[in-house]
């Protein structure tokens, strides 16, 4: 039986990362866990983590040229205002998940994220209370040193939900500061642990 190459280099990296997909590779490589200061950027990954919810990530990762298209290159400006007319027409759209109750969490969401910007002038400075301003640093080895929720994300995640926020549990508020550098998650002896 012949085995699939590996794709990249051999420096050692997350347990999580599938060799096999460069789109996946470069995704850790370049953007997991680099801390986030551009709320644009933040609107993406709260989109892109809930509508991940009961998915994975790679899935949402294929499509994320497409998401940035449907939702106007997540300027939160322009998804606050999609209309129900809007909102149907990306139902039709093959290209993202086609969940309704997803599609109109973002909307939503956008429209509570306007709310925390006008409250503390930048989400940015909102979501990085969370963790103090800082990055919380974690010494991970194996892939189930990997927790689902921290005591941050809980706080994240019910002050969200307080605010009107959807489709965004702990889990996902997790996901989301890893992808954001609000935590260093890559593994002990991954290359990018200290570079990040």
């Amino acid at each position: 039986m012949k085995t699939e190459p590996v794709l990249v280099d051999d420096r050692p990296r997350c347990p999580w990362v599938d060799l096999k997909k460069p789109d996946y590779v470069a995704y850790h490589d370049e953007e997991w866990g680099v801390p986030v200061h551009d709320d644009r950027k933040m609107f993406e990954f709260l989109t892109l983590e809930s509508a991940q919810a009961g998915l994975s990530w790679y899935t949402i990762l294929k499509k994320r040229a497409q998401y940035r298209k449907a939702f106007a290159q997540f300027d939160v400006s322009k998804v606050a205002r999609f209309s129900e007319r809007k909102i149907e027409s990306l139902m039709q759209d093959s290209g993202i998940v086609r969940n309704r109750a997803k599609i109109v969490a973002a909307v939503n969401n956008a429209q509570r994220f306007l709310e925390i910007q006008e409250e503390f002038g930048t989400f940015d400075s909102y979501i990085w209370g969370f963790v103090n301003g800082k990055t919380i640093v974690r010494n991970l080895r194996r892939m189930e040193d990997y927790p689902a929720t921290t005591p941050e994300s809980d706080a994240l995640a019910k002050d969200l939900k307080a605010r009107g926020f959807k489709f965004l549990g702990s889990t996902t508020c997790y996901a989301h500061m890893q992808a954001a550098g609000m935590v260093n998650d890559h593994s002990f002896d991954c290359f990018r642990k200290n570079e990040v």
